[in-house]
């Protein structure tokens, strides 16, 4: 690794020494010109010498939103700069997701093997996405769960012979719209009164003999989700 200058922005005295004693005894290359434990002392030292990387924590002074924001800014003004979070910010997950879309090179989670030469080193090669193995396994365990739910539902469609027109029947009902607007439907074949035997058919599927009578949209809808068949979560319409 080439040498370079890195700034460490951390609001916690005695998690900044840790940082700071990880760059000298692994990452030697490493200059540390400056750290800062508030967004004052850190555009302070960009006044001064501009890095090649900062190091940044997120929850500066109790707040994330200021993390999210330098990093904006630092992505607008500094094209080049390398930006790794450093954060121990382990469940926010939403807070992930606006530091990357703030421009950050990567995160680090501030738990299991922490900060690592490597992951510096991939950063400072111009690496993107650069994440340690406590965020990719929040990542992962996200993304079976997902995989997992979307395959139950396409066994449910399978499962109770519900193809396209019906499931975007039953998801627009279920947000909702009348009859007759999903008869209106861009690409929508069916009338009305097609759609009304259409429901009855579904009816059929989902419902036991014995259950049929007297079941309305509510009931289907609440069928349709217990089964499977519609994701509550991932309900939306048609774009027009």
């Amino acid at each position: 690794m080439n040498p370079f200058k890195v700034i460490i922005v951390e609001d916690v005295k005695l998690e900044l020494k840790g940082t700071e004693q990880i760059f000298r005894s692994d990452i030697p290359e490493a200059e540390i010109i400056g750290t800062a434990q508030n967004e004052s002392e850190f555009w302070k030292l960009m006044r001064i010498q501009v890095p090649d990387l900062v190091l940044l924590d997120l929850g500066l002074g109790g707040s994330t939103t200021i993390g999210v924001d330098i990093c904006r800014q630092l992505r607008n003004k500094y094209s080049n700069l390398r930006i790794l979070i450093f954060t121990g910010e382990i469940l926010n997950e939403k807070l992930w997701v606006e530091v990357l879309n703030a421009g950050a090179d990567g995160i680090i989670l501030k738990t299991g093997n922490l900060l690592q030469r490597d992951d510096v080193q991939l950063v400072m090669n111009g690496r993107k996405m650069v994440f340690n193995e406590p965020f990719l396994e929040r990542v992962m365990a996200r993304f079976k769960a997902v995989i997992n739910e979307e395959s139950v539902q396409s066994d449910a469609l399978i499962d109770y012979e519900i193809d396209e027109y019906d499931e975007r029947y039953l998801r627009h009902l279920a947000l909702g719209y009348t009859k007759e607007m999903i008869a209106n439907l861009e690409n929508m074949p069916f009338s009305t009164k097609t759609l009304e035997k259409r429901q009855m058919e579904i009816i059929n599927r989902l419902f036991p003999e014995s259950e049929r009578a007297g079941v309305n949209n509510v009931r289907l809808i609440t069928k349709a989700i217990q089964l499977n068949i519609l994701d509550p979560h991932n309900l939306e319409p048609d774009e027009v």
